[in-house]
């Protein structure tokens, strides 16, 4: 048997190849499914299955393309509902594949359809295949997408999956799950991307002895907000979507400056998907920075809308890497990108924005003189609470895509953004340049600089961590 973990670091996930005796398998593919095909053709393998362990709200499944690609049936566990044919499990059914066995364990609590996939070698148990069930340290959250269910009741749920299905298997069984570290789908994933039952039962706060009621207020206290874009993958991946290959044919055409501008005169999005440092230097005014250097699906799903058509300028080469990881998360109304990229644009003698950097040691002087000084915190409410400049104003980036956000600003402001390491704190200065919010500055290397930075007074809020 041959198990390859595919891991994709912008969205924390993880999709498994698995073949034996020339039968491959897919568990939760990402849209863009050439790296499965190719690895099959490799191992000499022919992909006989597509599991699914769940409905998943953080990336768009690539289920429907690779199904078409290799007639591999569709499978889900029970109590899954769509609207595209698949094969609806049995809880306990088992898939023969080579000379191995996949077995469905139907685990709800994450959602109501939630399935683990335990892989049966020489019939014994020799790994399970997660989903959002259990993760390194954590378990998935049981508040994104079940219909009228609770939290609370699809935690009862899972409470009771976890210790009907999962803990009575054998200790040496390996752990992999659909995410690792920096997934919104949990609240404290461990550094490790797998690992084993024993391991969990030793350190996995929610696999320790505990009643269901203290489950229940561990998984759900505590807690954020799931990003806005979660109930729009869920969807998607439930009802369908266009293939990736008509969404790149759209996404791919070069388009000439005059072009370009009649789609920013239609109101499309204009996304920059630079580095941040090349954004500062020079932009076309308007746009958007998330750059493909950091959480790129995440923000870009988080703060740009899914009903507006999206125009691109990237750096050379990347205007297909941009498409695709837009397309992971659902943005299919991309509608090309500027020929030539922003030199382009600035050697046609156009208008260009940029931004000013100011070091931490230039905030420090700055401070006690500028009566008019404003320090923007950009960062989560919890990080914010942890440590921060005295008087900073907290506006933490997602909801900087709400113009009513920025109302306390005047034009007679001096605004200091900064994020934890720079990365948000770009798109946040971005964002606040498209409402004419001009006289800003970004504080190089954020607050993992600041907090060191002598002459700067440092609070924490200590009923919020609380």
């Amino acid at each position: 048997m041959f198990i390859r973990q595919l891991y994709t670091g912008c969205l924390s996930e993880a999709a498994y190849y698995i073949d034996s005796d020339g039968e491959a398998a897919i568990i939760d593919p990402l849209r863009d499914i050439e790296v499965y095909l190719k690895l099959a053709e490799e191992r000499k393998a022919k992909i006989k299955y597509i599991f699914e362990t769940h409905f998943h709200a953080d990336f768009v499944s690539g289920h429907l393309d690779l199904a078409k690609a290799t007639s591999a049936p569709i499978i889900y566990g029970p109590r899954t509902e769509t609207n595209f044919p698949i094969h609806l499990a049995k809880d306990g059914e088992r898939f023969q594949l080579g000379d191995s066995a996949i077995e469905v364990l139907h685990t709800p609590g994450h959602t109501v359809e939630s399935s683990c996939y335990l892989v049966r070698a020489e019939g014994k148990p020799y790994a399970l295949f997660t989903g959002d069930t259990l993760f390194v340290g954590d378990v998935g959250r049981p508040d994104l997408s079940s219909g009228n269910l609770s939290r609370e009741e699809l935690a009862g749920m899972l409470y009771d999956s976890l210790r009907a299905k999962i803990m009575p298997l054998p200790d040496d069984l390996v752990i992999y799950p659909a995410h690792g570290p920096g997934s919104s789908c949990g609240k404290n994933l461990g550094p490790s991307t797998y690992s084993t039952l024993i391991e969990e039962k030793e350190t996995n706060y929610a696999l320790k002895e505990q009643s269901r009621e203290e489950f229940i207020k561990a998984v759900t206290d505590g807690l954020l907000a799931p990003p806005d874009y979660f109930s729009v993958n869920a969807r998607i991946n439930k009802e369908g979507y266009e293939s990736l290959d008509a969404v790149l044919e759209t996404g791919l055409q070069a388009l000439d400056i005059s072009a370009f501008k009649k789609w920013i005169d239609e109101d499309a999005v204009l996304l920059d998907t630079r580095r941040s440092d090349f954004f500062v230097a020079g932009f076309v005014p308007g746009s958007i920075s998330i750059g493909l250097d950091g959480r790129f699906a995440e923000w870009a799903g988080s703060i740009l809308p899914f009903s507006k058509p999206i125009v691109l300028v990237t750096a050379p080469g990347e205007e297909k890497e941009s498409v695709v990881r837009l397309a992971r998360v659902g943005f299919d109304k991309v509608k090309g990108y500027l020929q030539g990229g922003f030199e382009a644009w600035q050697q046609a003698g156009e208008t260009i924005d940029m931004i000013i950097d100011v070091e931490p040691d230039e905030l420090a002087m700055d401070i006690p003189f500028d009566e008019n000084l404003v320090v923007v915190d950009v960062r989560r409410e919890t990080e914010f609470a942890d440590g921060h400049v005295k008087g900073a104003v907290n506006i933490p980036l997602q909801e900087l895509t709400d113009p009513g956000s920025m109302a306390q600003f005047e034009e007679r402001h001096n605004l200091y953004v900064h994020c934890g390491g720079g990365y948000r704190s770009i798109i946040a200065a971005s964002l606040l340049k498209r409402q004419g919010i001009h006289n800003l500055r970004n504080v190089t290397g954020g607050w993992g600089k600041i907090k060191d930075q002598k002459g700067i007074e440092i609070i924490k809020e200590k009923s919020v961590l609380n």
